[in-house]
């Protein structure tokens, strides 16, 4: 059953709420159960009510201008032929990451390989 208070809603989640209950209810389904669909679909939308702050609000400007500088160095790399995650080390990458490498690489046998197995070929190879 849906809460009744409605308060740290935002209008435009409470319309589009409103909205899908209407359209539920023209497809026939009982006013409490359309009631219930819409607002599960705005809550997993958009996770629920109002949230307080805006993106990154919390982080200090210093430790943002220094996230922005991270990430264009990161996308010149990128630009310039390096794979994405080439800066993190072979063991914080996933197998999948891994085996794509593998196969960039033209590693023989790398579909039968372990995980370990596939970081000490990576290795030999590069």
């Amino acid at each position: 059953m849906p809460t009744q208070n409605k308060e740290k809603y935002t209008t435009e989640q409470k319309r589009k709420a409103a909205h899908i209950e209407d359209s539920y209810e023209s497809k026939g389904v009982s006013k409490g159960e359309a009631e219930a669909r819409a607002w599960a679909t705005v809550n997993k939308q958009s996770g629920g009510g109002e949230k307080k702050g805006g993106s990154g609000a919390k982080k200090p400007s210093t430790a943002k201008s220094h996230d922005r500088k991270d990430s264009a160095k990161r996308a010149v790399a990128t630009k310039q032929g390096a794979p994405r995650n080439s800066g993190q080390s072979l063991d914080a990458q996933t197998k999948v990451d891994l085996m794509q490498r593998a196969r960039g690489l033209n590693i023989r046998g790398r579909s039968t390989m372990t995980k370990q197995e596939l970081i000490s070929a990576i290795r030999k190879a590069a």
